[in-house]
């Protein structure tokens, strides 16, 4: 069993994006609110030139890069580049906020990159399901409970060590679009929540079960 952090408890993020930010423009709407004081977010990469969400790296001084998918022959290459920038702005942690294109999560960097999916792993999740093609699903499955699981990365898709899940509500009269919205109210909650955990080194690994310590 490994303890997150506890040495290092102060978390030095790079924050991977592919479109409009929402999830990182929230990290750091907690970061001015007075939370997540352990945490910082130093650089901001992009796997598309055209991502509106780069406008947030400014909110909170930080570098802003593109890799661009499209410039490289294969997902190590691509991975190598993003790497490089990270080892750069000597980040220790990485958050994924709405990234759509794939990282060789190297041995060094397990349990150090985090993404949040909007369901309730392992239900509605791996590859296919992201965006609206989530809620929908569990519509059609009939299910009464959704909900938002932040885990840890691994090179298999929605598969990591889960950190914590959040659950809403599914009504009769939802769509994709109205349970989206309901389960992004709680994704905005758990992924702060997880990296405050993580930041003070409350939560531990042991093969794909976490636990979150008590410091009281």
């Amino acid at each position: 069993m490994s303890a997150m952090n506890q040495q290092t408890p102060s978390l030095r993020c790079a924050v991977l994006i592919s479109g409009g930010g929402r999830t990182l423009k929230n990290l750091l709407d907690y970061k001015s609110a007075g939370r997540l004081t352990d945490v910082c977010f130093p650089l901001v990469v992009s796997s598309s030139p055209t991502a509106a969400g780069l406008q947030y790296a400014a909110l909170c001084n930080a570098d802003a890069k593109v890799v661009d998918r499209k410039e490289f022959d294969s997902d190590d290459a691509f991975s190598d580049a993003i790497y490089a920038l990270i080892e750069q702005s000597q980040c220790n942690f990485i958050v994924m906020a709405g990234f759509m294109r794939k990282l060789i999560i190297r041995p060094e960097w397990e349990n150090k990159v985090v993404n949040i999916h909007p369901s309730l792993i392992p239900s509605f999740c791996g590859t296919g399901f992201y965006g609206k093609k989530v809620h929908q699903a569990a519509i059609d499955y009939g299910v009464k409970v959704s909900g938002c699981t932040v885990h840890f990365v691994t090179n298999e898709v929605d598969n990591g060590p889960i950190i914590l899940q959040k659950t809403v509500p599914v009504y009769s009269d939802d769509n994709a679009d109205s349970l989206a919205a309901r389960v992004l109210e709680v994704e905005f909650q758990a992924l702060p929540e997880a990296l405050e955990l993580i930041a003070a080194g409350r939560v531990t690994v042991d093969g794909r079960k976490t636990n979150i310590i008590n410091l009281d």
